[in-house]
């Protein structure tokens, strides 16, 4: 079995968005996608209108959704402790990576910077002003 793949809520908005970059990445990987939790919630957040929620309801459907677990927790609250200060780390990103490490899955992100825990993170793709 292929290794899973975390995408992060980045990717997911660019995804929705119909960026190029962003639908071919998710159509690839598509049998291998994870959602932590917190990305789900993150992205019905940004929800507007009944037609966008029945839209992303059927999305996420599709997905292995990752509850979170106390290990993600424990894990996520000591990232977010280590790099808080000196990465300026918040509390979902350190949980997601910690989700990402836990399922031993690859994270798409765009964020990298908001990583600094996952030595060698590269970009999902790199974003153009031309990248629809």
């Amino acid at each position: 079995m292929a290794k899973p793949v975390l995408v992060d809520t980045d990717v997911m908005v660019d995804f929705l968005r119909g960026k190029s970059k962003a639908v071919a990445l998710v159509q690839e990987l598509s049998a291998w996608i994870i959602l932590p939790g917190i990305v789900v919630a993150e992205l019905y957040a940004g929800v507007k209108g009944d037609e966008e929620l029945r839209g992303l309801d059927s999305l996420i459907s599709l997905f292995r959704v990752v509850p979170l677990s106390l290990e993600h927790a424990r894990a996520g609250g000591l990232y977010k402790k280590h790099y808080a200060t000196s990465h300026g780390v918040g509390l979902a990103d350190a949980i997601i990576a910690a989700t990402a490490e836990a399922e031993n899955a690859d994270l798409k992100t765009l964020s990298t910077k908001h990583y600094p825990m996952i030595k060698g993170l590269k970009p999902a793709y790199t974003q153009t002003s031309q990248s629809q």
